[in-house]
């Protein structure tokens, strides 16, 4: 993940950033969806992301830009991150430090491949692994139908291939209901202490 050195040193932050990541397909922006009432009376800020994608695709509430425009707002220093992964670009609009400085929780779409990345700018962001059964995923990435038989088992391939040694990462189990999961997720967040209010 890169971040432009425009944005300057770290600075500190009174806001908690949560950084939700996981295979595609594992639902990510349907426990997003499915939690975001809860987390609006908590006032936690949902990032909607900027990807190189369009509008009319399916998928999660991101901003839809072209290559081109993707590359001006990299130039123009308009993300606190951005990176590549399956042959899109993703931004996090950089308004999120001005939300972070104001002490406010921020809650990101993140990718597992740049955590590293992310925690070199955010080292105190609450990272959370979403996981799913892999039949499930199977069984959802067909259903979503962007992708061919052939690329979903790579990606099925890659995702069981894939082994967080890092400790301080939180793992949720979405492949049950999802009401389940915004309850985990919610008890998760109440026992890290980043939400306020109620």
């Amino acid at each position: 993940m890169q971040h432009d050195a425009s944005a300057g040193p770290r600075t500190a932050l009174s806001g908690a950033l949560i950084y939700l990541m996981g295979p595609s397909g594992v639902g990510k922006d349907s426990l997003i969806d499915a939690a975001r009432a809860k987390l609006l009376e908590h006032n936690v800020a949902i990032v909607r992301r900027v990807i190189t994608r369009s509008a009319e695709a399916k998928g999660e509430d991101a901003v839809g830009v072209s290559v081109e425009r993707f590359e001006q707002l990299c130039a123009m220093g308009e993300f606190a991150l951005h990176w590549r992964a399956n042959g899109l670009a993703y931004g996090i609009p950089k308004e999120i430090d001005s939300w972070l400085q104001q002490g406010r929780t921020v809650l990101v779409n993140g990718s597992r491949a740049y955590l590293a990345e992310a925690r070199e700018r955010y080292p105190d962001l609450l990272a959370i692994l979403l996981t799913v059964d892999p039949q499930v995923l199977r069984q959802r990435l067909l259903a979503r139908g962007r992708e061919s038989l052939e690329d979903i088992e790579q990606r099925l391939a890659r995702s069981q291939q894939l082994q967080l040694a890092d400790q301080t990462v939180c793992v949720l189990d979405n492949s049950g209901q999802l009401d389940d999961t915004v309850a985990q997720l919610m008890a998760l967040l109440r026992e890290r202490g980043v939400l306020s209010g109620r």
